[in-house]
């Protein structure tokens, strides 16, 4: 094998690596403001693909036109320069598209979506570049054409595994979005500037590539990505391998758990007041269904199936005592913010930190509660809307269980919260709806035992805690009757994505 050989496959793998690393990016890029919703990852994976099929395409063309190594390690270079590129452009866009966000100016999002997903274009373009004309450059005897094919895409496919892992796994919850995209650029830059060396090329004169990158980035890249919004002051900002999360604290001293765009709520916290006025209040009164007499000292032990910083925990210690809760949360970053932040540091927790189902799978106990509110704004995940994982939460519940699930709605649009009643409909004999006024949020309350509306309210005179009577009051003015319709979920079939891309894209464009 020919040394320059050699460096050209370094580069090939560099550069595959490189590529995979930028699609990656690009979804927590966009995730921080667009949030984590299947069109995001459609528009990226789609437009990423049509720009590596041009790239493919004029790779071919110029490598033929032009088969020199001094050429593929200048397109090397701009492919790098222009990566190191998305994050600085990108960081304006998204900045608007967050102050978009919140007061829902449906041309600004998308006009800032469509623009940061076309500053992939050249750089993907030109990184799609690099295997043909690799191929091109090694190819120097046709007896050999397979096996130095094989090698080309062997080791541009082994650099996309490495660029697909590490983002995740470390880099962007270790140095942040920005500075992976910077990383891979870096290191790709080096490689080639190395390479144009090694054929003769005049390498010096590309070094304020580099120098213009690193000097961006230290004036673009200072601050918060997002703005604060309504007055809220930051006090915490961080990229999780799942998540872009932010701690808001209000004038009040209420503090906020936001994640990725921001749109939704996910805890709240005052260290002298307990009742949120949001979703987390009615998880409490979930048990009340069940037939009276039914005093607070039945409710035994409480399953929360997406703790996120403990708003639900630290309610029940407060108003049940400390009974047995187990809060599963698939971010650990989230925990540690819930600890710090959020006075999530209950004795009586149990944090588990993994997936919901794959918890329950193994749980021995059965619970008196489960509380399901694992949303990914705007998603409930797949497979915890499903009849097989409400037969695991069925198994796992005592004999008055019950199972409460946050599920979102608009005005006017109640499909996903009909089709999980008819889908809860299929393994518990009672399912009530509470309407949650002033939000889009219903909580869908299923029971072990047959029990009807009538329960709670008569169950309402021995509550004593004025939390209890208070929230339980509202949840019986806030009753509402939702016919079960729609698609039973199963794992088999789920169709919750797009039945809630289908709201969503209903109330963007006609607001209901």
């Amino acid at each position: 094998m020919r040394p320059s050989t050699r460096y050209l496959y370094l580069t090939v793998f560099v550069a595959g690596m490189t590529t995979l690393a930028v699609e990656v990016s690009a979804a927590r890029l966009l995730e921080a403001v667009f949030g984590t919703s299947n069109i995001v990852w459609a528009n990226i994976i789609g437009l990423i693909l049509i720009y590596l099929t041009l790239g493919y395409f004029l790779g071919g063309r110029w490598a033929d036109r032009s088969p020199h190594p001094q050429t593929f390690y200048r397109l090397l270079l701009w492919a790098a320069f222009t990566s190191g590129l998305i994050p600085l452009l990108a960081r304006p866009l998204l900045r608007a598209a967050a102050r978009a966000f919140a007061d829902l100016e449906v041309a600004v999002i998308g006009g800032s979506f469509l623009s940061v997903l076309l500053l992939f274009a050249i750089p993907v373009t030109l990184l799609g570049c690099v295997s043909p004309f690799a191929l091109r450059l090694a190819l120097w005897d046709l007896r050999r054409a397979g096996d130095v094919a094989g090698r080309v895409y062997a080791l541009s496919t082994l650099g996309s595994v490495i660029g697909t892992f590490a983002p995740v796994l470390f880099l962007i919850g270790a140095i942040g979005t920005a500075r992976t995209f910077l990383l891979f650029a870096g290191l790709l830059m080096a490689v080639a500037l190395l390479g144009l060396a090694r054929a003769g090329g005049r390498w010096w004169a590309y070094l304020w590539m580099p120098l213009l990158l690193l000097g961006s980035a230290w004036l673009l890249l200072r601050g918060p990505l997002k703005p604060p919004l309504w007055g809220w002051r930051p006090l915490h900002e961080e990229e999780s391998a799942y998540n872009y999360i932010q701690v808001m604290e209000a004038e009040d001293g209420t503090r906020y758990l936001l994640l990725n765009e921001g749109q939704g709520v996910h805890s709240v916290y005052h260290p002298d007041r307990l009742r949120t006025f949001g979703t987390w209040d009615y998880f409490l009164i979930a048990p009340y269904f069940n037939p009276p007499p039914y005093p607070p000292a039945r409710v035994r032990r409480v399953a929360i199936l997406g703790l996120a910083a403990g708003t639900i925990a630290r309610q029940i210690t407060q108003v049940y005592g400390p009974l047995p809760i187990v809060g599963v949360e698939i971010d650990p970053a989230i925990v540690r913010v819930g600890r710090d932040y959020f006075g999530m540091t209950m004795p009586n927790l149990q944090v588990v930190v993994g997936d919901a189902r794959a918890f329950l799978a193994r749980s021995p106990r059965r619970y008196t509660l489960v509380a399901v509110d694992a949303y990914r704004l705007p998603y409930i995940p797949w497979h915890l809307t499903t009849v097989e994982f409400f037969r695991q939460v069925r198994d796992h519940l005592t004999d008055d269980g019950v199972v409460a699930v946050n599920v979102g709605h608009t005005d006017t649009d109640y499909r996903l919260v009909a089709a999980m009643v008819r889908t809860l409909g299929q393994v518990f004999p009672s399912v009530h709806v509470v309407d949650l006024p002033g939000t889009f949020n219903a909580l869908i309350i299923a029971t072990v035992q047959p029990t009807s509306p009538e329960n709670l309210a008569a169950n309402l005179d021995g509550l004593q805690h004025p939390f209890l009577r208070e929230v339980a009051g509202e949840a019986l003015a806030n009753l509402r009757t939702v016919p079960p319709d729609g698609p039973i979920f199963t794992d088999d079939r789920a169709p919750v994505e797009s039945l809630t891309n289908a709201i969503v894209i209903r109330y963007l464009l006609q607001g209901e």
